[in-house]
C-alpha cells in the first residue's frame, strides 16, 4: 500500500468518526463538551459551569480535575498526542525503514488525522489566538510541549538545548501547516500534504532535524511522489 493510500484512508477513517480520541469518562466528557463549545464561540466567552452542564459532571467533579480552561487547552494538546503516540514509534509499521523526513511527514499527518474530528473547534481556537496574544503564547506553549513527542515518535532527538530548539521550530511549521489544513476540503489533504512536504524539504533541514540526507542520494531507492494526485472529494 502506498503512502499517499495510507493517507487517504486514515483521513476518511478521521472525518467519519471511526477513531474516536477520547473514551467517554467524566474527564473526557468535560474535555468534548469544551471542545463543542470552542466550535460554537471565542475560547475567552467559554463559562465553565456551562461545560459542567454540558458534560453531565457536577462542577466540584470537574474542578478536581480542570482548574480552569488553561487546563481543558493542555487536556486536549495531551489526547492528541495520546492518539499519536498510540500508532507506535519509529519502529511501528508505517515507519520502519523510512528516512528521518519520512517518518516526521508520517507523525505529523497522524496528529492532523487525530485533530480531524474536531476540526471547528481547532478553528475556533486558532481565530480565538488570533486576537488574544496571551493564549498564542499558551498555545504555543503547549505545541513545543507537544512536539517534543511528535520528535521521539519519528525517532529524532528531542532532548537538551538542540531538542528545545527543534521542538520550537517544529511547533511554528506545525502552526503554518493546520492554517493550510483548515482550508483543505480535499478528502486526501493533498495541499496540506504538499505544504508539509516543502516545509519538512526547508524549515526541518535548517533545525538539523534532518540529518540524514543519505535517504535523498541513495541511488535507486523509491521516493515518495511529491505533490499527491487529488482524489475526487467523497
Amino acid at each position: 500500500m502506498s503512502r499517499y493510500t495510507r493517507r487517504v484512508r486514515h483521513s476518511r477513517a478521521a472525518r467519519h468518526g471511526e477513531e474516536p480520541m477520547t473514551s467517554e469518562t467524566s474527564r473526557e466528557a468535560c474535555l468534548r463538551a469544551f471542545l463543542d463549545l470552542l466550535a460554537q464561540r471565542p475560547y475567552g466567552a467559554i463559562d465553565l459551569a456551562e461545560v459542567a452542564e454540558r458534560a453531565g459532571v457536577p462542577l466540584a467533579e470537574m474542578r478536581a480535575t480542570f482548574a480552569g480552561r488553561p487546563d481543558l487547552l493542555a487536556a486536549f494538546f495531551r489526547a492528541t498526542d495520546r492518539h499519536v503516540l498510540a500508532e507506535g514509534g519509529p519502529d511501528s509499521e508505517d515507519l520502519a525503514g523510512e528516512g528521518p523526513k519520512e517518518r516526521l511527514f508520517e507523525v505529523l499527518m497522524r496528529r492532523l488525522d487525530a485533530l480531524e474530528p474536531h476540526k471547528d473547534a481547532v478553528r475556533g481556537l486558532v481565530r480565538s489566538a488570533r486576537r488574544d496574544p496571551a493564549l498564542a503564547l499558551v498555545m504555543l506553549r503547549l505545541s513545543e510541549r507537544s512536539q517534543r513527542w511528535m520528535l521521539a515518535a519519528a525517532g529524532i532527538g528531542c532532548t537538551g538545548l538542540s531538542g528545545s530548539v527543534r521542538a520550537k521550530g517544529l511547533a511554528l511549521l506545525f502552526a503554518r501547516i493546520v492554517g493550510i489544513w483548515l482550508d483543505d476540503e480535499d478528502i486526501g489533504l493533498a495541499r496540506t500534504m504538499a505544504a508539509l512536504d516543502r516545509e519538512l524539504d526547508t524549515g526541518a533541514q535548517l533545525l538539523g532535524m534532518l540529518d540524514d540526507l543519505a535517504f535523498i542520494a541513495v541511488p535507486g531507492r523509491p521516493r515518495r511522489a511529491r505533490g499527491p494526485q487529488t482524489e475526487a472529494p467523497a
